[in-house]
């Protein structure tokens, strides 16, 4: 009997949109099977493509603000619109984010996240009563204060002056909020993908600051830069935000939402998830197929295809796992129950440099190879 098979990957990072490996895996699999029915569903969890994973589920529309990069360099940046609903969707990683950045060419000390707010204030102007903003993918460690600056706040040291670098954070001796409240009347939602606190062990400069280029010695500056930033914010509005869930989320771009611009956080995946009615497709399809471009551990710590599994598990579907290559899984049974296969292209079908130059192919083939699979 013909089968209904959801095809809901995440993006393959630097080849593929979530869309686009969606599409590919459902060629492939109809290939093999031409009378299943196949539902490409992509999905996100707050990073790189969240933007357009999500506004495809709202009817959004693209529009552009000209703007700067973590750099400050000239940017056109997209975001989406929707009129109807007064709903914004901005993907910071489209203004701020890593992948925009050339390779060790600037150092996070010179990056901050000031060009999101032009975005923002677009999207009020266009008249927005709701933004919704995935923050995964940045550049940036500056505790979102080059956006809070975009945004009207001052920061002041021991003599008034003004700081400008989020670095010089560590002689901070205070605020000053905005005359006017620039996003006044909209209501901002944070997409989260991490529980990451603002500081410490587990906080955004020691477990992605590597990642974004600070160095071991740029550690004590960093720490004490965030920290006087976290101090001071908390003697102002009464609360300490630093050590809440999704603090230290895009180099503490999560911390700066909700204490600057009073924003709520939420996962970015559930808010997917209940945009595009992922339940419903559950509850109706005998197979999911998702999938991302590097299956690893880090799938299984929050990330759009270890929830994506996970949903599959719960609504009791069978789930498989595409990847342009499968790194070693935790040991776990938690782990081992969450897929019922997982495959990758490399080095199976293809070189990791194969892979990378034609993704759309060969994930069309390796999806060919899951549907020809008589146990699937």
């Amino acid at each position: 009997m013909p089968r209904r098979i959801l095809i809901a990957p995440d993006k393959f990072k630097g080849t593929l949109s979530a869309r686009e490996a969606a599409e590919a895996i459902a060629r492939g699999w109809a290939r093999v099977h031409p009378d299943d029915e196949v539902v490409p569903v992509p999905v996100s969890d707050g990073g790189d493509g969240f933007g357009s994973v999500l506004a495809e589920a709202a009817g959004a529309l693209p529009r552009e603000t000209v703007t700067v990069d973590a750099a400050h360099r000239p940017r056109t940046a997209p975001w989406w619109w929707s009129p109807g609903r007064s709903v914004a969707v901005v993907e910071t990683a489209q203004v701020v984010g890593l992948a925009l950045m050339p390779p060790r060419v600037f150092h996070p000390f010179d990056l901050d996240t000031f060009g999101i707010g032009a975005v923002l204030q677009d999207a009020v102007d266009a008249g927005a009563r709701e933004c919704w903003v995935g923050i995964g993918g940045s550049a940036t460690n500056d505790g979102g204060m080059g956006l809070a600056r975009a945004m009207g706040w001052e920061f002041l040291d021991k003599a008034g002056h003004g700081i400008e670098r989020w670095p010089d954070l560590v002689g901070l001796h205070g605020v000053r909020r905005p005359m006017m409240p620039r996003l006044d009347g909209c209501r901002l939602t944070v997409a989260v993908d991490v529980d990451n606190p603002l500081l410490g062990p587990a906080g955004c400069s020691q477990i992605y600051g590597p990642q974004k280029g600070l160095r071991p010695e740029d550690m004590a500056r960093a720490e004490a830069a965030l920290g006087r930033l976290a101090e001071v914010m908390a003697a102002e509005l009464g609360v300490d935000m630093a050590s809440w869930p999704g603090s230290g989320a895009a180099g503490g771009l999560g911390f700066a939402l909700r204490a600057f611009l009073g924003a709520r956080a939420e996962s970015g995946f559930e808010m997917v998830a209940q945009a595009v009615g992922l339940d419903a497709h559950l509850a109706s399809c005998d197979l999911v197929i998702t999938g991302e471009g590097s299956l690893d551990r880090q799938s299984l710590m929050g990330k759009g295809t270890g929830r994506m599994a996970a949903c599959a598990r719960a609504a009791g579907r069978p789930c498989v796992g595409l990847a342009g290559r499968v790194e070693a899984l935790p040991e776990s049974e938690a782990a081992a129950s969450m897929f019922d296969a997982t495959l990758g292209i490399a080095p199976g079908l293809a070189s990791v440099e194969e892979a990378m130059a034609r993704p759309a192919y060969w994930l069309e083939e390796l999806a060919a190879v899951v549907a020809r699979q008589e146990a699937i």
